[in-house]
């Protein structure tokens, strides 16, 4: 009886936790909600993109040992006045195949805010060349946002975290 009790206060703590799978296929929209605003009505006359390298395993002892890393992509606003609109974020695995895309339209991102992207560490799709593509517009000249992805994982008792900044692919002016 003891030991009954002992092991459902031990695990009690997981009976209402949601897996980390179901939790990233809640929409941008449903998540952040307060991170979003109406996209402007004016024509996006500047548009530009940013690839984002991701590791969602990485390759250790000689290639024969794997670690797998949770990925959080992050996508700030620069600005402190407009909103950029993302039209796309799409994640991408080793060979450049497409895994996921995760905007069914494009989304107004209020002056400074936020939203992010998560992969748990059990989605091993991306493999060790995983990448996102991010793509914006604005009606004008904006500060360009800050993308990057957050690696954490480990193995046994060594726990790693790393960054990888996204890079500006293209910028488009004004027509």
């Amino acid at each position: 009886m003891r030991n009954g009790l002992f092991a459902a206060m031990l695990l009690a703590p997981f009976a209402f936790a949601v897996p980390a799978a179901a939790q990233s296929k809640i929409s941008i929209e449903q998540n952040f909600a307060d991170s979003l605003t109406t996209p402007p009505k004016e024509d996006l006359a500047v548009s530009g993109g940013f690839y984002v390298p991701a590791y969602s395993s990485v390759a250790l002892s000689q290639g024969k040992l794997r670690v797998d890393f949770s990925v959080t992509l992050s996508v700030h606003n620069a600005s402190e006045t407009q909103p950029p609109v993302i039209k796309r974020i799409a994640y991408f695995d080793t060979a450049g195949k497409q895994v996921e895309s995760f905007l069914k339209t494009p989304v107004a991102l209020r002056p400074l805010a936020t939203v992010s992207i998560f992969i748990p560490t059990d989605d091993v799709r991306g493999g060790t060349g995983a990448n996102f593509l991010v793509d914006w517009a604005a009606t004008g000249e904006i500060a360009e946002s800050v993308v990057e992805a957050l690696m954490v994982g480990g193995i046994a008792n060594a726990h790693y975290a790393f960054i990888s900044q996204g890079r500006p692919t293209r910028t488009a002016g004004k027509k």
